[in-house]
């Protein structure tokens, strides 16, 4: 078993190395150019934000549509901090990025212990009303620029940082949902009572799963702040909840390779189809729609795109191997 495990960290970190040498390697050839490292760019904090709001959606059950408040919340934290010039450099950054998920998590904490109390309809009510009241909050407070946001925001986009940002922040997040407290909220997920009667905490792991996805949302805030270097309030309202939402949707609600897979083609296809990004709504409802009557559970549903399989392959010809051999000696002797 830990040989498997072995095998399976080695053959996804180097396909991450892999795809990332591809688009390095096409980079040098000119065919992905500065504007594509951009949308590359947009595509990984779209992942860290689709895979975050997963946890909820996903594992935990429970549909919230106010994820886009908890990214405000991290990229208004992490501008206000490297703004103030304390830690300058790449430590300030990345302890940028760390205090943007920590705030976002404690108001995540704040809002959930309350809303989490409530289920279905009215819990995503609930989040989009919160949602919106802390945009609303964001544009009357000075400090944080009132309606017209802040700008000059040092800016980050290296690609390099931002890809390996993104792998570690999913690969934590996948980490945590297969470990025995993702189970528990798994089982949450499948029946709460159940849960409870078998001596589950509910409430503990309804908030801890709420505040997980809310601190990787404020990552993603933090992230995207100072990838643009300007940010406006009206950016995160409840459209980009829905955005996000989508994304969880179509990838398959569970699935935290669909939810990377979604986020990436909705990402690029607004930016290939760009005269028609006016109609961008428009044509996610239709894709939720056809989704809905031909794939009810997502592009993936519950699956992941798992590389146990080529490992269990690889650990159980040596298994075969050993066996032939041993079979062999007793023959010559």
């Amino acid at each position: 078993m830990r040989r498997k495990k072995l095998i399976t960290y080695f053959l996804t970190v180097f396909l991450l190395i892999g795809l990332y040498g591809i688009i390095l390697f096409l980079n040098r050839q000119g065919i992905v150019n500065r504007y594509s490292l951009t949308v590359l760019r947009m595509v990984c904090i779209n992942i860290i934000l689709a895979t975050s709001l997963n946890i909820t959606v996903g594992n935990l059950g429970q549909i919230t549509l106010g994820h886009a408040g908890f990214m405000s919340i991290g990229a208004y934290s992490a501008t206000l901090f490297v703004k103030s010039g304390l830690v300058p450099g790449m430590g300030g950054y990345i302890l940028s990025l760390i205090l943007g998920g920590l705030i976002a998590l404690i108001i995540g904490i704040i809002i959930g212990l309350p809303a989490l109390r409530l289920k279905g309809d009215y819990l995503a009510i609930v989040t989009l009303a919160f949602g919106e009241i802390i945009r609303v909050l964001i544009e009357y407070f000075s400090f944080t620029g009132g309606a017209q946001g802040l700008s000059g925001i040092p800016t980050m986009k290296s690609f390099d940082f931002i890809y390996v940002i993104m792998c570690i922040c999913v690969a934590l997040m996948y980490s945590v949902m297969t470990s025995r407290h993702g189970r528990a909220v798994l089982s949450i997920r499948e029946d709460e009572i159940a849960s409870e009667a078998s001596g589950i905490n509910v409430t503990y792991y309804k908030t801890f799963a709420f505040g997980l996805s809310a601190f990787f949302a404020g990552v993603a805030g933090a992230i995207y702040a100072q990838n643009i270097g300007v940010i406006d309030a009206k950016v995160f309202d409840y459209n980009k909840s829905f955005d996000i939402l989508v994304m969880v949707v179509l990838g398959g609600m569970g699935s935290f390779t669909g939810s990377v897979i979604s986020a990436t083609v909705l990402t690029v296809i607004p930016e290939v189809l760009r005269s028609f990004a006016s109609y961008r709504m428009i044509i996610y409802s239709l894709v939720l729609i056809l989704m809905m009557i031909f794939k009810p559970e997502g592009l993936l549903g519950r699956k992941e795109f798992s590389i146990h399989k080529i490992a269990e392959i690889m650990t159980s010809g040596d298994k075969k191997n050993k066996f032939f051999k041993r079979k062999g000696d007793q023959n010559d002797e």
